[in-house]
């Protein structure tokens, strides 16, 4: 069935397409496309090391976890009231990744000064067509429509963010073709994310506790040490490199003696992995809070499906919380007990995370994800 129709004309029919996306209810395809065509305009305007103000509430992962970044919002307050930095990974894995992409791009088109997103390495026609969103438009939509439309858009997302020439912020990490800021500012980032290249390092590198440059057991990007960070921090005199990319158990995790930090904000990952989430608070006297948030409770219902209920909600030192989802069974778990950041040697979520890693790496399926994207276009 075709999600409802809303009229697109103005702020005022705007505002009423983000108060239905807000219900968890999608927008028409027709709708989808106009929304994507404005944000377009916008996106192309913004530079790959876009400046952000402070005070600024920067974001990790949320991977289609919408009522969970409905509680990120009602944490860390309404957007514009609050301004948002999201660092990418908005689809694949949650079951909403439609609802999520769709409202974080219909709240930039509104609020255009009060929101970035950065782009992920899920924002991505190859990974999207492995990890869920292609099948969840299909399922949504009936077509692939809104799938081509939103990953032709993910072209023009800013590659990184720069608060106050402070804290420079990444969906990955960094890589060994960057030296300095100028560098990431003269990238041609409105393309497909390449499979190696200084623009795929930015969306796939992992910090490590090891020095140098290491083989990325992910298949793209690199492991960088601390020397590797503190050297790009003096050079272009940053205080602080703000990423996300990894599962961390609790929400953040610092790495290179605070030289870099891990923001994760999708809270029971995967609805099974049992961590916490967080956001990063930064003020106008660019003061560092983390506010650890819990999933958004849900019951499920006779179909199997899951729907918010309503908490209380508690800022800063996580609570235990019952796991309540249904869909998985405990062999796919995560661990609870690895409260820290999952070490490149088992990056993120291992089964997954290494079969992704094996899909960029070997060239056989190089070959097959080009086919299909050349078919489906």
């Amino acid at each position: 069935m075709e999600p409802m129709s809303v009229d697109s004309g103005g702020c005022s029919g705007l505002d009423a397409q983000i108060e239905q996306l807000m219900q968890c209810r999608p927008l028409a395809e027709q709708e989808v496309k106009s929304l994507c065509e404005k944000a377009k305009e916008i996106l192309m305007e913004e530079s790959n090391v876009q400046p952000v103000k402070s005070p600024v509430t920067i974001c990790g992962d949320i991977h289609g976890q919408f009522h969970d970044l409905v509680e990120l919002f009602r944490i860390g307050g309404k957007c514009p009231d609050t301004n948002y930095l999201f660092m990418g990974d908005y689809v694949d894995r949650g079951y909403y990744s439609v609802e999520t992409v769709t409202l974080l791009v219909a709240l930039k088109v509104r609020h255009p000064q009060r929101i970035t997103i950065l782009r992920g390495n899920h924002e991505s026609r190859q990974i999207t067509q492995v990890y869920g969103f292609y099948d969840e438009c299909l399922r949504k939509y009936g077509n692939a429509n809104v799938w081509k439309t939103f990953t032709d858009l993910f072209d023009y997302f800013p590659l990184t963010a720069l608060v106050e020439s402070e804290i420079f912020c990444l969906h990955g990490g960094l890589s060994p073709s960057i030296e300095n800021l100028d560098s990431v500012r003269s990238l041609d980032r409105v393309q497909e994310v390449p499979h190696e290249g200084p623009m795929c390092d930015l969306l796939w590198s992992d910090p490590d506790d090891r020095c140098g440059w290491g083989i990325s057991p992910r298949g793209a990007g690199y492991t960088f040490g601390q020397d590797i960070s503190e050297q790009f921090n003096h050079t272009n005199n940053l205080k602080l490199v703000a990423r996300a990319h990894q599962l961390v158990m609790e929400g953040y995790n610092w790495a290179h003696e605070q030289k870099v930090v891990t923001i994760f904000s999708a809270p029971n990952y995967c609805y099974r992995c049992g961590n916490m989430a967080s956001i990063l608070e930064v003020d106008d006297c660019n003061s560092h809070t983390f506010i650890q948030f819990e999933p958004a409770p849900r019951r499920v219902t006779s179909d199997g499906s899951c729907t918010k209920t309503d908490q209380k909600i508690t800022k800063g030192t996580p609570k235990p919380y019952a796991e309540l989802d249904l869909h998985f069974s405990k062999q796919e778990c995560c661990y609870p007990e690895r409260k820290q950041v999952c070490h490149a040697a088992m990056p993120e979520f291992s089964a997954f995370e290494v079969m992704e890693g094996a899909i960029q790496s070997l060239p056989p399926f190089r070959h097959f994800f080009r086919g299909v994207e050349l078919a489906k276009d």
